[in-house]
């Protein structure tokens, strides 16, 4: 018989959840990173290099939020099935900010000091929509998707051209983002109209231009 778990057990398992995001070099990838061994930068001068760091920063700021966001919902969805679908979502998301964090080594960059403050506010927003429905949390999920991989869209445009490791990481990264929205949608998430969006677009920017440099 599968074990019913208290919410006592699920905060406590928020908890483990929070460290295993905001610690640095605790997140554990299940997928290799795309930026394999064969996989090789050109050159990179400090400029460029520092962009480079700036932008995988963004990322993984925003795979910080995407986990609090996750599981804030998890907490409060009301059927099993959505809390097991953002469960799900959560450990998937993981390869990313593994990924994000590898990279960010790799260009002698560091992880933004606000990302507590982003997990905090990421888990109260998701945890709010997960108590309000399971529609409108999945709905959520559909447009922060939506938002990351306009990002992710845009960081490919922008990234050095010889920046081909962060190149990789976020090119399956978006193909992931995208199949995540469309999960949410197609389990009955509700379509944000575009006054919400808007909403989310300009707080996405505060956090951009906040992390680039933080």
């Amino acid at each position: 018989m599968a074990r019913q778990f208290t919410r006592a057990d699920r905060l406590i398992g928020q908890f483990d959840a929070a460290l295993r995001t905001l610690v640095p070099g605790v997140a554990q990838q299940i997928r290799l990173s795309p930026a394999t061994a064969d996989i090789q930068d050109e050159p990179l001068d400090d400029d460029e290099r520092r962009r480079a760091e700036g932008l995988m920063r963004i990322n993984h700021t925003g795979e910080v939020c995407a986990q609090a966001l996750y599981q804030g919902q998890s907490l409060t969805a009301k059927l099993p099935e959505v809390r097991e679908q953002m469960e799900e979502a959560a450990e998937e998301e993981i390869d990313h900010l593994a990924w994000c964090e590898s990279r960010i080594k790799e260009l002698d960059g560091h992880t933004s000091v606000l990302n507590p403050l982003y997990y905090a506010a990421s888990f109260g927003i998701g945890a709010l929509a997960g108590a309000v429905s399971d529609k409108v949390s999945l709905g959520f999920v559909a447009a922060t998707e939506e938002q990351v991989g306009k990002h992710l869209e845009e960081h490919l445009h922008t990234l050095p051209t010889g920046d081909r490791r962060s190149r990789a990481v976020l090119e399956q990264m978006a193909i992931d983002e995208a199949q995540h929205a469309q999960q949410a949608l197609e389990a009955g998430g509700a379509r944000f109209p575009a006054p919400v969006k808007l909403g989310m677009t300009l707080m996405s920017k505060v956090m951009t231009k906040s992390v680039y440099r933080l």
